[in-house]
């Protein structure tokens, strides 16, 4: 969303091989801009100023203050870039002891007989234009664009604000001409309305999204934020005084233990998922996550939410019962909040695609993408999209198994004869008799339907038979125990055919056996 192509140049500020070299560089740089300054050549090298000893720690000196240390330096100087530089830094600097310091240090060179600069009142003082923010219509990014003018000049500060973090600032640019931002952040509107959302805010809610984030970013000991953010770090926090004061917001309250087990029951009533026990601890953890990262909006889902989550996973901040799970479960959570939080059909198959893409990362074994998508095959809803990974889940709940002393991996759900090779090793009792060719008889029949039952739940063909393990699935048999049933039920409509060991079924008839369950 940032169109960093009309970020403001960064001028060139020399490396110094010392903090005395550096300190000398930063008086030439005033020096040479001070005379004749343009409306807001001052507030942009100031800040880059104060962005630079951000970055700079002193060898053997870690905690040492150099913004109190230039500030020093600059004092001891009668030069006219000694004054331009606590005048901007009097108004720039980012604790309340430096701006102090620097206003007390510009008295004692005004003292001195050096003119204040005529621009010195100006610093920091802007004009409040409008504010608008665009984003994603799942509300994991926005961008923050505010218009701030000077005279007849103009100049627009854009903010990166990253909500799965707790809305905090990832990154913040000065625009040159913020009328052409706006006219492309409309312009996304036009073509992809349906996934990108732009609005017109009031200046006291883009004071609260600023401060705010910049505060939650700077709490984190190794933030990752983009090349511009300590650049235009000071100028963001100065120019956000000129905004509003945003009314008190009331402490958001914590989920009570009760309000998050509602959500689960919510959920699951919502979903068909074969494992309960599972689903409602993945749930539990979303749920908990939500909390822990959006207190106001807990169950808000976007694509970059629903990443982290999995990341956190990755991270083996949970343990799991049963990791196979996480995708079926995890992809009917977005599909059910999207639905709850009113998502146009487009934005939830939007969702659902990415946040299939994030599983094939996470289900991968050394980095090797699984093809989860293989379980979306056809699909052209969100809500199709979830009934079919739930029963193909169901069908075929992994994509590995051992048969014998031959450990078979990341076999493709899509080809009968590998779904095959999954079924046989669900039954480690026939792996013997197979190998030696002996197998056949009823045991060798009741594999066989097995095989047939996964691929019709596989194919959806007839349709009865999902609707059938769904039933019993509600009454809290086992995926074993569901299939076992169905077996029989498909057994049952066996019958001979003219041609000798060949048998047979009528379909009308095993539809009907399966309405009955």
């Amino acid at each position: 969303m940032s169109p960093v192509s009309r970020a403001r140049k960064k001028s060139s500020l020399p490396t110094a091989p010392s903090v005395n070299g550096l300190f000398k560089d930063v008086l030439r740089d005033f020096s040479a801009i001070a005379a004749e300054p343009g409306p807001f050549d001052i507030d942009l090298l100031g800040s880059e100023v104060v962005g630079q000893w951000r970055d700079v720690v002193v060898e053997d000196e870690p905690e040492s203050q150099l913004g109190l240390e230039l500030i020093a330096f600059a004092q001891r100087k009668i030069t006219p870039g000694a004054a331009a530089l606590l005048a901007a830094l009097k108004v720039l600097a980012e604790s309340e002891e430096e701006r102090s310091a620097a206003a007390e240090a510009l008295g004692v060179v005004l003292g001195r007989g050096i003119p204040e600069p005529e621009w010195a009142a100006e610093v920091g003082q802007v004009t409040v234009g409008e504010c608008w923010r665009t984003g994603d219509v799942y509300g994991d990014e926005s961008s923050l664009l505010c218009v701030f003018s000077r005279g007849d000049d103009s100049l627009g500060l854009l903010a990166l604000l990253d909500f799965t973090e707790g809305g905090r600032v990832r990154d913040l640019v000065v625009i040159e001409e913020p009328h052409e931002v706006l006219a492309e952040m409309r312009s996304q509107v036009e073509e992809d309305g349906e996934l990108v959302v732009l609005d017109k805010i009031e200046p006291a809610d883009a004071h609260r999204l600023l401060v705010s984030g910049i505060a939650a970013t700077d709490a984190l000991d190794e933030p990752d934020v983009g090349e511009d953010y300590t650049r235009f770090h000071a100028i963001a926090l100065t120019w956000a005084r000129s905004l509003p004061e945003p009314s008190a917001v009331s402490p958001v309250a914590e989920w009570t233990a009760g309000e998050r087990e509602e959500a689960v029951t919510q959920f699951l009533a919502g979903t068909n998922l074969p494992d309960a026990d599972a689903a409602r601890e993945i749930a539990n953890l979303l749920v908990d996550h939500g909390c822990r990262t959006e207190p106001a909006n807990p169950l808000r889902v976007g694509p970059e939410k629903l990443a982290r989550f999995l990341e956190s996973l990755l991270d083996g901040e949970y343990e799991l019962e049963d990791e196979d799970a996480v995708a079926p479960v995890v992809l009917s959570w977005a599909g059910w909040a999207a639905a709850r939080a009113g998502l146009s059909e487009v934005a939830i198959a939007a969702l659902l695609e990415e946040v299939t893409e994030y599983l094939g990362e996470y289900l991968s074994d050394d980095d090797e993408e699984e093809d989860f998508s293989d379980y979306l095959d056809g699909t052209e809803s969100a809500e199709e999209a979830l009934e079919v990974v739930a029963r193909r889940r169901f069908a075929v709940p992994e994509l590995s198994t051992v048969i014998g002393d031959e450990e078979l991996t990341d076999l493709d759900p899509g080809d009968p004869e590998q779904r095959r090779l999954l079924v046989i090793g669900d039954h480690p009792e026939y792996h013997e008799s197979l190998a030696a060719e002996e197998f056949d008889g009823a045991d060798g029949l009741r594999l066989a339907l097995e095989t047939s039952i996964v691929d019709q739940l596989w194919d959806d063909e007839p349709a009865e038979v999902w609707t059938a393990a769904k039933v019993l699935l509600q009454q809290d048999l086992s995926r074993a125990d569901v299939l076992d049933r169905l077996v029989t039920v498909l057994e049952g409509q066996l019958t001979e055919t003219e041609e000798e060991d060949q048998l047979d079924y009528d379909l009308d008839a095993y539809r009907a056996a399966l309405s009955e369950i």
